[in-house]
């Protein structure tokens, strides 16, 4: 029997490989529903005439959608969920419009898919909490949290030490930091290992997609600030490591190729193909270094966030989402970024957060006080 797969944010990089893996897995899963921005209307019309979904749901609406179930609207994914049921539900979106589809998705008892770090980073607690109250899995589909979930797979998660995400350290690791300023969007959207959307390259270019990910790894894994550390790798193979108590350190190693943590999510817990080729080990040379957080200061407000782990997480998402826009727009430099979010930190840090609805307000109120910070 086919699981049936809900993709939401069909059009975006890792939705796209996603229905590659799907394409490539036909007789294993049958897309019941796709969802877009409507940023890219002629290639989720494609998507829909190949894939014939049940239901779509689209934020801006495509006209010429026929003969199927058409949501439209701010909450039309929310609503997909709804109305459409499926086994998987691959939450793909960008950023903070992931958080209440996610949530909604939680309370399903079918498994989530997660690519979208900003619904565990800013509603954390409260999708976690609704996950296991209705007896929802959520597997990762960061390429780093999926390393961790496969090395704890069997493993008694009370002996483990520490986790260790690896960050490739992005297009600037060996640039010298006086240097950022003047560095360009197309300079930031250059990675040397992953294709991404362009937020998240830039994040990966700041390193907060690797502080996003220490928040959210927090909450994947249940473990304390303290016991989740990073290190620079380059090269982009060891996707991330566990230590135990006894000394041993499990790694997770792959190309560096999205398709693979995708395809683990779609098909756990059995492995389907994902069409990537195999490591070739030969004259492969792996490195390790510790992260310069004076130079990538984002990283250290990602571990500051944590003292106030339902509010400060909030604000760093948001900030960041309005510098990194302002900057692929050209209003601030590389550098601001990090500025930007600090001082929505500093000034917002005494807001309250007890309810999913308390974390939306609060994002709102902290894209606000940056949009004024960058004059937008």
């Amino acid at each position: 029997m086919k699981l049936r797969v809900c993709i939401l944010g069909s059009t975006g990089s890792i939705g796209t490989q996603a229905l590659e893996v799907i394409r490539l897995n036909s007789d294993r899963f049958d897309v019941v529903a796709l969802s877009c921005s409507g940023k890219s209307c002629e290639l989720f019309l494609k998507q829909v005439e190949e894939f014939e979904p049940l239901a779509v749901a689209t934020v801006s609406e495509c006209s010429q959608l026929s003969g199927v179930r058409v949501f439209t609207g701010p909450d039309a994914n929310e609503r997909l969920i709804e109305e459409v049921e499926a086994d998987i539900y691959l939450v793909a979106l960008s950023g903070t419009s992931g958080i209440m589809p996610t949530y909604k998705a939680a309370a399903t008892g079918k498994r989530i898919a997660l690519a979208n770090k900003e619904s565990l980073v800013s509603a954390g607690r409260f999708i976690v909490e609704r996950a296991r109250l209705f007896g929802t899995e959520i597997i990762p589909v960061d390429s780093e949290h999926s390393a961790i979930f496969q090395c704890l797979l069997g493993q008694d998660t009370d002996a483990v030490k520490r986790i260790i995400l690896t960050a490739s350290g992005g297009p600037f690791l060996n640039i010298p930091v006086e240097q950022l300023k003047q560095v360009s969007p197309e300079d930031a959207l250059k990675h040397p290992c992953w294709n991404m959307g362009p937020k998240v390259t830039v994040d990966s270019a700041t390193m907060m997609n690797k502080g996003l990910e220490v928040i959210e790894a927090r909450w994947l894994f249940g473990l304390p600030p303290e016991s989740i550390e990073v290190v620079v790798h380059p090269q982009a193979i060891v996707h991330s490591m566990v230590e135990f108590w006894d000394g041993s350190i499990m790694a997770q190693l792959g190309t560096p190729d999205m398709r693979i943590p995708i395809s683990f999510a779609l098909g756990y817990p059995f492995r389907v193909p994902s069409g990537v080729k195999s490591l070739n080990f030969y004259n492969l040379c792996l490195t390790f270094e510790k992260p310069d957080t004076q130079k990538f200061p984002l990283l250290d407000l990602a571990y500051r966030a944590l003292e106030r782990e339902d509010v400060l997480p909030v604000i760093l998402n948001a900030a960041n989402e309005v510098a990194v826009n302002a900057f692929l727009e050209r209003r601030i430099a590389f550098t601001d970024i990090p500025k930007v979010v600090e001082m929505c930190m500093d000034g917002l840090s005494d807001r309250e957060v007890s309810s999913i609805e308390d974390v939306l307000r609060l994002h709102e109120e902290s894209v606000s006080t940056a949009l004024e910070i960058v004059g937008g």
